[in-house]
């Protein structure tokens, strides 16, 4: 190399370099410092269906909005979610930079309510954006709804496509052949939604005691209410299918023929380290995204990639369901919450995969997931949040446990061992006499179960969704009354533990993390020497069809118990629900 040669190629270094650390510098100086405040006033009551005009008050933005409640089973929380859009005075989409995040018009409010420590979703979309992907930006603010104090929430971006978000070709309606017809598609594996164009997986899915196997695939964008058309929706059903079956094929490891050829390896590397270590009661079985890329026009590219990341308020040692509490489960093994999608079982099987894990999670290990990196992460974020802990906890003092109220550190909770919230110990209390047995319906509705509501009742506002605006009928945006403190769930039903401090919680996240890295570091070291994955028989399970039953088992039975009058079939029931309660 002549000397003209090497000063050209130092003069590249030095630029990219300045570029690294342009960008890091950009990043320290987003770093947030102040807490941000947002007053919301909403013109009528929320609900989880359509969006109502409000208008919002912060530091960067004094406007109007529409906003909605957002979550399935979280809308029976006394902390709501919300999703919002920005919108003009005639009503139109904006957009505009908030809190120093980039333009867009679609936001969320996450109500950190199963999460005491306030920072497993923060923390779940630093480490992936760290990891050199898109994952939605985040800032801390307080709340406030029509002059009510809701406490402390996590101001972020919307999984949506744009520049500045999941980076992808905008799709036309035009776009129905030839390299246009690639791509850009934003994919999700959760139940289905009725805005989105859902297909089955053609392969069954995985984890013991499931009693259904089928995965569900959304197509979020293009949008089936918008812009989907039916030559796209087949393309991409297509090749999802292709991806899953050729992952299942006998030659799936082939570096031409295989899966290599349709998915991109490195971000499904990244994806399935992010997952493990956060132990997600979720992971890759529920909020689970993927995009699809357009094809480059010499045929290159159009690959499948895996991320964003979203929805890690149960992940991290949080959940007492789905083995999420225990550092020393594969979360790619399922369990019996969902089923979870094979081709991760199958893509283990590969040693060149294990290979390449290995590779990226020990170099992740020297920097970004080192317990270094990841305390001092979870330190900021305590100093930030740490003088408005007292306020948010006095508007919900459920979140703490009493010393009386923990018992061996364990929830008084749904799965964890004690029943529902504000029951005490043991599930549903035992019955007053003057409340027949559980052919009766719930306390407080009489003899009778759920009753039929009169036309006097107004619409749903919160609790479950799918009964109409939002959740169980007449309970306004509280959901299920006397659960505790206002009208909601009373605490984390699914919780792995309670805590009586936010010291306590930091503590316990903290631990959880480093036994968790500890685990991986153990058996990823292998990954390339005598470890494999515990495979699991792929199997069709059908989901039961619930509808005719006259009450939940054990509830007494009969044509008058249950829950009648919403639909199900002669014995009542709740009918629909292809498996069970949402969210669950």
């Amino acid at each position: 190399m002549d000397k003209k040669a090497i000063i050209t190629f130092l003069l590249a270094l030095i630029a990219i370099a300045g570029q690294a650390q342009k960008k890091a510098g950009a990043q320290k100086e987003a770093q947030q410092t102040v807490v941000g405040q947002i007053s919301i006033t909403a013109e009528t009551s929320l609900n989880a269906q359509r969006k109502v005009t409000a208008h919002m008050t912060m530091d960067d933005y004094d406007g109007p909005i529409g906003i909605k409640l957002r979550g399935n089973s979280s809308l029976g929380n006394n902390q709501k979610k919300y999703t919002f859009e920005l919108r003009d005075e005639d009503g139109h989409e904006v957009e505009a930079e908030l809190m120093g995040m980039p333009a867009h018009s679609d936001w969320v409010l996450l109500g950190p309510y199963y999460d005491v420590s306030t920072v497993r979703d923060p923390l779940a979309f630093q480490l992936w954006r760290d990891m050199g992907h898109w994952g939605p930006r985040s800032r801390m603010v307080e709340v406030t709804l029509n002059g009510d104090y809701r406490g402390i929430y996590i101001l972020c971006e919307a999984i949506k496509r744009g520049k500045d978000r999941v980076n992808i070709d905008k799709m036309r309606k035009t776009d129905t052949s030839g390299r246009e017809l690639t791509g850009g598609y934003l994919l999700r594996i959760d139940t289905a939604n009725d805005d989105d164009a859902t297909f089955p997986s053609k392969v069954p899915g995985v984890g013991e005691g499931n009693f259904m196997t089928q995965v569900t695939w959304s197509c979020i964008y293009p949008k089936k209410k918008k812009s989907l058309q039916p030559e796209q929706i087949a393309y991409i059903q297509n090749y999802i299918d292709t991806v899953e079956q050729v992952i299942q094929s006998d030659d799936f490891a082939d570096p031409k023929t295989g899966y290599a050829r349709y998915i991109d390896v490195p971000s499904f590397v990244d994806y399935f380290i992010h997952t493990e270590l956060s132990l997600n009661a979720d992971g890759y079985k529920r909020s689970a995204y993927f995009y699809k890329e357009r094809q480059e026009p010499d045929g290159s590219g159009g690959k499948l990639f895996a991320g964003p990341v979203w929805d890690y308020n149960l992940a991290y040692g949080n959940a007492g369901f789905a083995n999420a509490d225990n550092p020393e489960a594969w979360n790619f093994e399922g369990a019996s919450n969902n089923p979870t999608p094979a081709m991760w079982q199958r893509l283990l099987q590969d040693p060149a995969f294990r290979k390449a894990v290995k590779t990226r999670y020990q170099a992740l290990r020297k920097n970004i997931l080192s317990d270094k990196a990841i305390d001092a992460y979870i330190d900021r974020h305590v100093r930030l949040i740490s003088p408005y802990l007292a306020h948010h906890f006095e508007t919900y003092p459920e979140l703490l446990a009493s010393e009386g109220e923990k018992k061996d550190g364990r929830p008084q909770g749904l799965f964890g061992g004690g029943g529902f919230p504000g029951f005490g110990g043991g599930g549903f209390p035992a019955m007053p006499d003057s409340i027949p047995q559980f052919g009766g319906g719930f306390p407080g509705f009489g003899g009778g179960g759920f009753p039929a509501m009169p036309d006097s009742i107004p619409q749903f506002g919160g609790g479950f969704p799918n009964f109409g605006e939002g959740g169980f009928p007449g309970f306004g945006e509280g959901g299920f009354p006397g659960f505790g403190g206002g009208g909601g769930m009373g605490f984390n039903p699914f919780g792995a533990y309670r805590v009586s401090s936010y010291e306590e919680e930091i503590k316990i996240v903290k631990d959880w993390l480093h036994n968790r890295l500890a685990f991986l570091d153990r058996n990823i070291e292998r990954f390339d020497k005598d470890w494999e994955p515990r495979i699991q028989e792929l199997k069709e399970i059908k989901a039961p069809q619930f509808g005719g039953f006259g009450g939940f088992p054990g509830f007494g039975g009969g044509e008058g118990g249950g829950f009648p009058n919403f639909g199900g079939g002669e014995g009542g029931g709740f009918p629909n629900f292809g498996g069970g309660f949402p969210g669950f």
